[in-house]
């Protein structure tokens, strides 16, 4: 089970009603925050997620909009107590932009591990999670991100009964372990079924579409993608700018047959983001303007 929730879906600026970019993710209490936009911590004290939990902090880029609330947060996490290590991933010049904002916050109870990341990476993360990252179109350099949980393939207890191996022998098949009973070798396909899929969240900010997007994306049960600009009309802007209108980004959606989309990093001179929500629909049905704690659960399928 991985839950979602969206702290914030403002670009450029801070607006009395919405915070800068920020995504909270959630898997068997590890805490992974998207972007850290100015005031993320203010806004994430309106959810009832703690911030003692948090322990994975992953960068789109080192706009201010994107970075400037980590010296907030970053506090915020010292005083909830948290003693384990803290990991940072970001494009190049991460390690440089953290150094500097931690001039502020200089002493914290925990160790902060800093890596920086060009795309195409794969990184194992806490509570069985994958992290891929994919250089993205943006005026600096720029990753979009996946996180995957895997599933693993239906144990056949009935099988493995008649196979006669013991109960205390089961997990290690379930992890892909071989066995031994009775002097025999039981591998692990011989009670696992088929593989199954598993859960994906993508995060998609500041960028032009580009030819990978859809490929990346593919099949992630949510997409939280950048619309900056709802009007058709602001492509111009948006392409000068990197960034993308409803549009576009809806395409990616369709185009990478994800389940859903929210759409986010409104430019502040959006203020009624669902006037242009329906423009986004035509093209990929479901589309939901992204709003400050916006939460979402998502469960593997019960028939799988």
């Amino acid at each position: 089970m991985i839950d979602a929730c969206l702290l914030g879906t403002g670009g450029m600026m801070p607006l009395p009603n919405r915070w800068l970019s920020a995504l909270l993710l959630r898997c068997e209490g590890h805490i992974i925050l998207c972007d850290c936009g100015e005031g993320t911590q203010i806004s994430w004290r309106s959810t009832n997620w703690g911030f003692r939990d948090l322990g994975t902090i992953v960068l789109t880029h080192l706009h201010a909009d994107h970075v400037a609330g980590l010296p907030g947060v970053l506090y915020t996490v010292a005083h909830a107590e948290r003693e384990d290590p803290v990991a940072i991933y970001g494009p190049p010049g991460t390690a440089a932009a953290v150094a500097a904002m931690r001039v502020i916050v200089p002493r914290l109870p925990f160790p902060v591990e800093v890596h920086e990341l060009t795309g195409g990476e794969t990184v194992d993360l806490p509570a069985g999670l994958q992290l891929r990252a994919l250089a993205v179109e943006h005026r600096v350099p720029c990753l979009a991100y996946t996180f995957h949980r895997p599933r693993a393939p239906r144990f056949d207890t009935d099988r493995a009964r008649e196979l006669g191996i013991p109960i205390t022998l089961w997990s290690r098949l379930q992890r892909g372990e071989s066995v031994t009973v009775d002097g025999r070798p039981i591998q692990p396909e011989e009670v696992l079924g088929p593989p199954r899929r598993g859960l994906t969240v993508a995060f998609v900010t500041d960028t032009r579409p580009t030819p990978e997007l859809p490929d990346f994306v593919r099949g992630a049960d949510l997409l939280v993608c950048e619309g900056m600009y709802g009007d058709p009309d602001m492509l111009d802007r948006a392409v000068e700018r990197g960034h993308m209108i409803f549009q576009e980004a809806a395409a990616i959606a369709a185009a990478g047959e994800v389940k859903r989309l929210w759409l986010t990093h409104f430019s502040p001179a959006l203020t009624d983001p669902g006037a242009y929500l329906p423009l986004a629909r035509d093209i990929f049905p479901n589309t939901d303007i992204g709003r400050a704690h916006r939460t979402l659960t998502l469960a593997f399928p019960d028939d799988e």
